[in-house]
């Protein structure tokens, strides 16, 4: 199975690149994943909150198959315990999904036709994280969950 992580927004920061990447390199033991970092659009600080959802909307559909399990990481959604995403996953896996999307929205969050496309909404907390720490949260929670279904170590009850 692919995994892909789509995140609107500038590059990784270095302070926090070298760990997104080190767990990146991690779950590359497990799965294929890939990072694809969607540029801001040019002209977002002359679109409103609403526009710009809308526009990126269009170009994070772009982006997407048909077959795409899509899931939008938004504070709104379910929130989850790291068995609970293992299991989660596992299930994807089990039902055959070729490839499994994390996204992580622009800084208003997605539009509603992103919201409509996903298969599921993940919360990782009430708390709102800057989109670089959000990178990094999910790499390290998807490397967890590939260490949960194989019975290692790194992850503590």
């Amino acid at each position: 199975m692919k995994m892909q992580f789509i995140s609107i927004g500038k590059q990784h920061e270095p302070m926090v690149n070298e760990a997104i990447e080190e767990f990146t390199k991690r779950i590359k033991n497990y799965f294929v994943v890939e990072w694809l970092i969607i540029k801001p659009l040019k002209n977002a600080a002359t679109l409103s909150a609403t526009e710009l959802k809308k526009a990126e909307a269009v170009v994070i559909l772009n982006n997407l198959h048909k077959e795409d399990y899509l899931i939008v990481l938004d504070e709104k959604g379910k929130q989850l315990t790291s068995i609970e995403l293992a299991n989660f996953v596992q299930q994807k896996i089990n039902a055959g999904n070729r490839k499994i999307i994390f996204l992580i929205g622009g800084a208003f969050g997605v539009d509603e036709v992103i919201l409509k496309r996903a298969d599921f909404t993940w919360s990782l907390s009430k708390l709102v994280f800057p989109h670089m720490l959000v990178r990094l949260i999910l790499a390290e929670q998807i490397y967890r969950v590939c260490t949960i279904l194989n019975n290692e170590k790194y992850h503590h009850v």
